[in-house]
């Protein structure tokens, strides 16, 4: 018997399965979906009465405290943000709603409002306090964004507080964040099956199937969120150095990890990174797997 929930949050349907025979598993599906909706109070970048949204609120004017997943989540982003070589980025929120791809008035905006944007973008201008827990942005405009760090994040504490909890054998689905707990006791092999994505079919139509098992998978991608215009084809995933999207064959790059924050960190990372690059990055990382799709169907995998 399993115990499952499906709830909108955080931009998309998260999913929970939980396979283990706990008695209380019905309350822990339930701590489970308050847990992500407190987490989605503490980090949307859309909602203008979470805790990210009072720092951003008082940027240039004044230091925030925050809860300790917040200061921890911008803690860890800052310090891949200032990642010579990488395009993760987690103060690129004032270029994002400029352009706006993947709403109704998404548009290309013109050079100088792009380099008005990326001024306001410098990682080294977020100060944190670590014994106050408190954090400012030095200049009033800017904007931390962690979209590309919160699902993942979350998901890992909500794995942690199920494994806490007993549960041995439970998968976490936040939309292109999956994230698995032991084995599927109801396959024989013993795995959970997951599917990734092709990139040029609608959602649901996969390339491959993958076996995980205590694991986590993060794919970023092209194919969800773009906008075509005078006949340029634009995606949502920016280069912090230009202000435009990443110039790219690379249609996703999957992460394989014990961690979904770091699938999240190295797919920001990585995408749009040549294979070469790539490659060398993922060898000096312990259990980890990549999987890129070009946009010509080409498959690459690496660990």
């Amino acid at each position: 018997m399993s115990v499952e929930r499906s709830i909108h949050l955080m931009g998309t349907i998260i999913k929970l399965q939980l396979q283990t025979p706990v008695p209380n598993a019905e309350q822990i599906a339930d701590e489970s979906v308050r847990r992500l909706q407190k987490y989605e109070q503490i980090f949307s970048a859309n909602d203008d009465s979470s805790a990210l949204m009072k720092v951003n609120q008082q940027a240039g004017k004044s230091a925030v405290k925050v809860p300790a997943e917040l200061f921890n989540l911008i803690k860890i982003g800052k310090q891949y943000s200032l990642y010579p070589g990488g395009f993760l980025n987690i103060v690129i929120g004032p270029l994002v709603k400029l352009w706006h791809i993947g709403f109704a008035d998404a548009h290309v905006p013109d050079t100088m409002a792009i380099q008005e944007r990326l001024a306001l973008t410098d990682p080294r201008l977020i100060k944190l306090d670590e014994q106050q827990q408190t954090v400012m942005l030095a200049r009033p405009g800017m904007e931390i964004d962690l979209g590309a760090l919160a699902k993942g994040y979350s998901a890992d504490l909500i794995k942690e507080f199920l494994v806490h909890a007993g549960v041995t054998s439970a998968v976490i689905n936040l939309g292109g964040n999956v994230v698995v707990i032991g084995g599927n006791q109801q396959r024989s092999d013993g795995m959970w099956h997951v599917g990734l994505q092709d990139p040029q079919q609608a959602l649901g139509n996969y390339v491959d199937v993958l076996k995980l098992n205590n694991q986590s998978i993060v794919t970023s991608g092209i194919y969800e969120r773009n906008l075509t215009s005078h006949g340029h084809f634009y995606h949502h995933i920016f280069n912090p150095k230009t202000g435009y999207p990443i110039q790219t064959d690379m249609a996703s790059l999957s992460i394989i990890s014990p961690k979904s924050v770091d699938g999240e960190i190295w797919t920001s990372m990585l995408f749009g990174q040549d294979w070469s690059y790539i490659q060398q990055v993922i060898k000096t990382l312990e259990n980890v797997q990549a999987i890129v799709i070009n946009r010509d169907g080409q498959m690459l995998t690496c660990e």
